[in-house]
């Protein structure tokens, strides 16, 4: 849904690298090619692909990575493995876009860039993300090639970031913070309006832990359930009693939350089945408290299903911690925004529930990670992520790039 107009109003610092109309309007025909061909994690060749294509067509070296999914691209530097051999180099400031879609139908009606990928949608925007740093390092290009660009800059096409625990554990491995000193992204936000961006110094997500669990029992007939295990009542009961448990024996601050997705058993209505599976995710606001998750949520179950004779097994999948906003980060989002947009352009959030495997990054090297307005000004839709009728006012795309672009040369400014 894009927007003819918007308000373009001019910021207190006017810096370099304007978006011309012919760019605008090919990054909008661009996120629409991604939004009609949806790839799911470790699966998007076809978006690494036209990635790296527009990237070389501009004159630059994007490296793919491992696997053959997501690439790399240096701007005003040689690669990492140079820069070790001539001694080092300025820190980079990495810009990271996650390139993957997600396992739903898409269900917009009306649009010309409907998926066209069944059971495939673009719903968490990481087509806005992903030509929104593709925007800034074509503009980032130009400027190095006329000797405006003052440091390096990585930009940085993450594949996987909807798989747990998230391909930036992978990336990482692959050495794509090698000469990173700082790194930024953005994430969609249908709940601020395009135009505008929300920040938030520290914690701004929440981490998140995929659990299943398996209860199992000798069985038995319905009749006479005092003769075994009656895996049902089991079931239940670790459903509705574990996250009480782990909400008397955390500090209610943390934060962490223990909500089920789904629960199977049984296939008779006079039979005690010997199986029963529940599966859910672990959220938790504090980074500290997520450390110790596992042992308590492991403790939890045990006792409640040792309380009703049933013999448990637990697959705890670590997810992704907290995005943690570093505060310096932080406040160079806030002044590039204020630079190109006025202050009025942004505006505090809150800290979610949602989990971010950006803050894989953050483990080794200061960062932070805004949320990019995707609303239609004036709109009353109650749109959200990881639905299939979620979509992005476009306009959005203009203003990622004008903050990536700001943010890229006061770092580099004030280096």
């Amino acid at each position: 849904m894009s927007r003819e107009s918007e308000a373009d109003l001019p910021g207190e610092a006017p810096l370099p690298g304007e978006l011309s109309e012919a760019l605008c309007a090919e990054l909008i025909a661009f996120r629409r090619d991604l939004h009609m061909h949806p790839e799911l994690g470790n699966q998007e060749f076809r978006t690494t692909a036209a990635i790296r294509a527009r990237l070389e067509a501009a004159g630059l070296e994007p490296r793919v990575l491992p696997g053959g999914t997501g690439l790399i691209c240096d701007i005003g530097t040689p690669p990492a493995r140079t820069q070790a051999q001539s001694g080092g180099a300025r820190p980079m400031l990495a810009i990271r876009a996650d390139i993957d879609a997600l396992p739903i139908p898409d269900a917009k009606a009306g649009v010309p860039y409907r998926s066209t990928v069944p059971d495939r949608a673009h719903a968490c925007g990481h087509d806005v993300h992903t030509t929104t740093v593709l925007g800034t390092g074509l503009v980032l290009a130009e400027l190095h090639r006329e000797g405006l660009l003052p440091a390096p800059v990585r930009l940085l096409f993450q594949p996987a970031e909807e798989v747990l625990p998230g391909g930036a554990a992978d990336a990482i491995v692959a050495g794509v913070l090698d000469g990173v000193g700082r790194i930024i992204a953005v994430h969609c936000d249908p709940r601020v309006d395009a135009g505008r961006i929300g920040l938030r110094p520290g914690p701004i997500t929440s981490a998140c832990d995929r659990l299943e669990v398996f209860l199992d029992g000798p069985g038995g007939h319905t009749a006479r359930p005092h003769l075994t295990t009656d895996l049902v009542t089991a079931v239940a009961r670790v459903a509705a009693d574990v996250p009480a448990l782990l909400a008397r024996r955390i500090d209610a601050r943390a934060g962490l939350a223990l909500t089920w997705g789904r629960i199977e058993s049984g296939h008779a209505c006079n039979v005690i089945p010997m199986h029963a599976e529940l599966a859910g995710t672990v959220r938790c606001l504090d980074l500290s408290a997520w450390r110790d998750a596992p042992d308590l949520v492991h403790a939890a179950i045990d006792e409640v299903a040792t309380l009703h004779g049933a013999k448990s097994e637990i697959n705890y999948v670590r997810g992704v911690p907290p995005v943690v906003n570093d505060p310096v980060v932080t406040e160079l989002l806030r002044d590039a925004m204020s630079a190109r947009r006025g202050a009025f352009s942004v505006e505090d959030t809150e800290q979610s529930l949602g989990g971010e495997d950006f803050s894989w990054y953050l483990e080794h090297v200061p960062g932070a990670m805004a949320r990019l307005g995707v609303r239609t000004p004036g709109s009353h839709a109650r749109l959200d992520l990881h639905r299939g009728d979620f979509d992005a006012d476009e306009a959005a795309i203009k203003v990622g790039v004008e903050l990536f672009t700001a943010a890229a040369l006061l770092d580099g400014n004030r280096s």
